[in-house]
């Protein structure tokens, strides 16, 4: 079973369709297209695609009324790699990644939400070919994660190799309304985004041409070592800084701690000091943290108290 199928509950006549996967037991099913419920695996079963055709077939042939004239379709989207909203019902949206090329697609689909990733699907899509990644309530627009796609086009035998691009889609209610198309592949009415511009081949020539070479200036330069004792105290750094907010001061300490950080590696110093002062500490605290995700570094402490007190850390260098 996977995203997007229907199904019919087993204890009641109740339909709907898979939009997530909880674990390798549990699915969440979403009944009418309305309000969604976690469903175990064994207490569903698949729906068939042929089998509403064949309760349609089996309809008695009874009077209906005249078709009523139907306005004429939107044009269908151009070639090209899309992210489509599809319509399963007036409330449910299936997020469709679609691959309207003559390429195969490696992708991977991803939601962001206050700044923190997830992954949700991968998958390798022929020319041609769609695949249901999530579902979003209308209701709940406001609240839709930004979607992150990464993908990469291939085909054998092509004599072009191309860049892997990513993308973000954000929604926005004044641009999401006029984005309405017939989405191509699935031939449906959806709100779609176009994920790729004309595909960048990669000259291979000339980066081989740019690794190769060196700059003048680039072999002639040397790195000025920093002082051996690095005054971070936001008077140093600026003359005036009466209009700076607290996060742009430490922003500006940070940037020139990992400056001075930087070229003190690259000019193989055995160790230097970044005074940053007590205070609140949140500075102190800060460039422990890049300290100890930073290669390179042998330990870092509270330099000398009898000079600093506690407001100075010591780094040694590899």
């Amino acid at each position: 079973m996977n995203v997007g199928d229907r199904v019919r509950l087993m204890s009641g006549r109740e339909e709907g369709i898979i939009t997530r996967i909880l674990d390798n037991n549990i699915v969440e099913v979403a009944i009418d297209n309305d309000f969604t419920i976690p469903v175990s695996r064994r207490e569903i079963v698949l729906i068939a695609p042929e089998e509403a055709k064949a309760f349609r077939n089996a309809e008695p042939d009874i009077a209906r009324p005249a078709a009523r004239k139907e306005p004429p379709a939107p044009v269908l989207a151009e070639k090209g790699i899309y992210l489509g909203m599809v319509h399963q019902s007036e409330e449910l949206l299936a997020a469709t990644v679609i691959n309207n090329t003559d390429y195969d697609i490696l992708f991977t689909c991803g939601e962001e939400r206050n700044n923190q990733y997830r992954g949700l699907q991968n998958d390798k899509l022929p020319p041609k070919a769609t695949r249901v990644v999530g579902h979003y309530h209308l209701k709940d627009f406001e609240k839709w994660p930004t979607l992150i796609v990464q993908f990469l086009q291939h085909r054998n035998g092509s004599p072009s190799l191309f860049e892997p691009v990513t993308k973000k889609v954000q929604f926005r209610a004044n641009s999401f309304y006029k984005s309405k198309k017939t989405a191509p592949v699935v031939n449906k009415e959806a709100y779609l985004f176009q994920l790729d511009t004309k595909p960048v081949a990669v000259d291979t020539d000339k980066i081989k041409e740019q690794l190769s070479e060196k700059p003048a200036a680039q072999q002639n330069a040397k790195v000025q070592a920093p002082e051996h004792e690095v005054d971070l105290h936001i008077e140093k750094l600026v003359e005036d800084y009466s209009d700076m907010s607290n996060s742009a001061m430490l922003k500006l300490q940070l940037e020139r701690f990992q400056d001075a950080l930087e070229r003190a590696m690259a000019a193989n110093m055995h160790e230097i000091i970044f005074i940053h002062g007590t205070g609140n500490g949140v500075l102190r605290k800060e460039i422990q943290k890049l300290l100890s995700r930073t290669p390179g570094i042998r330990f870092f402490e509270d330099a000398r108290k009898e000079k600093f007190g506690y407001g100075a850390t010591l780094v040694r260098l590899r």
